[in-house]
């Protein structure tokens, strides 16, 4: 997932950029492109392979990573609706494409937040043409429905902080999401965070993720932590205000909590969907599924 870092300052620049404002078909739903089954069912995230079948069976989305995950076409069979992970501002050192990109020069710093995985120049155009002609067909042979875009809070982010090292960064995003979009038209998209780049890309995609909205972890006090209210409002009006905008808009929440604190986790659910959003709540690792306390 993102990075989590200086939530703040992509927020400021979101603020901002307000004021400027051939895949497979799949059955049209709330959004034209997202099965309308799955609208209304509980949603999730899952990094790892290891759950049997059974423990998905309440869910209608299920966001897995694209390479470590279940069995996708006995999910498929049961009506779920599969997006596959996809780090389009980083590359991680265990990708089968890092060393490709590495050799290409446009790897940059490694993320000081997590080990082993590196900003890539996303205004490099062989990146666009990696993600648009061999990636994503990859993911989609596999069988996932759609995409799951992480990581592209890094554009604006390295743009504001060297603006002369990163310039046209936040442009090249939206440009790479555009053009995502018009290479798959049919297929149901969900943009992690990425709050700046939202007004820009809120109509060519289909999900918009708040991660880390209410609650987050605290890696360096091994706790969980409730978000700053200041912060936690600010999230909550850009994402409001995009559904505003585009009423079709799903608006998605993912906060981590003990999975051993019922109440604490309920209080979350009520939270957000109080705030008209679909949550979900887990633990920072996303390598087991907790459901929703009763």
């Amino acid at each position: 997932m993102t990075s989590r870092r200086n939530v703040l300052a992509a927020i400021t620049w979101a603020a901002a950029c307000l004021a400027v404002a051939g895949a497979r078909p799949r059955p049209a739903g709330a959004s034209g492109r997202v099965r309308a089954g799955s609208v209304g069912k509980p949603w999730l995230v899952f990094y790892t392979e290891k759950a049997p079948l059974e423990a998905f069976e309440p869910y209608g989305l299920l966001v897995l990573d694209s390479e470590y995950h279940p069995p996708l076409r006995p999910l498929a069979e049961r009506g779920k609706v599969l997006l596959g992970y996809i780090s389009l501002g980083e590359v991680e050192k265990h990708r089968a494409w890092y060393a490709k990109v590495r050799g290409w020069g446009i790897l940059k710093d490694e993320n000081p937040n997590w080990k082993g995985s590196y900003y890539v120049d996303i205004r490099d155009a062989r990146w666009t043409g990696l993600v648009i002609e061999e990636l994503i067909p990859s993911m989609l042979r596999k069988g996932f429905d759609g995409l799951f875009f992480d990581t592209l809070d890094n554009p604006p982010f390295l743009e504001e902080s060297a603006p002369l090292k990163w310039k046209g960064a936040t442009e090249a995003a939206v440009r790479l999401i555009k053009a995502i979009r018009r290479h798959y038209p049919d297929i149901p998209i969900m943009l992690n965070r990425a709050y700046t780049l939202l007004p820009m890309v809120e109509r060519d995609i289909d999900m918009a993720l708040g991660e880390s909205v209410y609650a987050d972890y605290d890696f360096a006090k091994k706790i969980n932590r409730l978000v700053e209210q200041r912060l936690y409002r600010e999230q909550v009006k850009l994402l409001q205000d995009a559904k505003r905008r585009r009423p079709e808009l799903r608006i998605m929440t993912l906060d981590y909590w003990n999975p051993d604190d019922a109440e604490g986790i309920k209080r979350i659910y009520r939270e957000q969907r109080a705030n008209g959003f679909e949550p979900y709540v887990a633990t920072v690792a996303l390598d087991r599924i907790v459901p929703e306390p009763k």
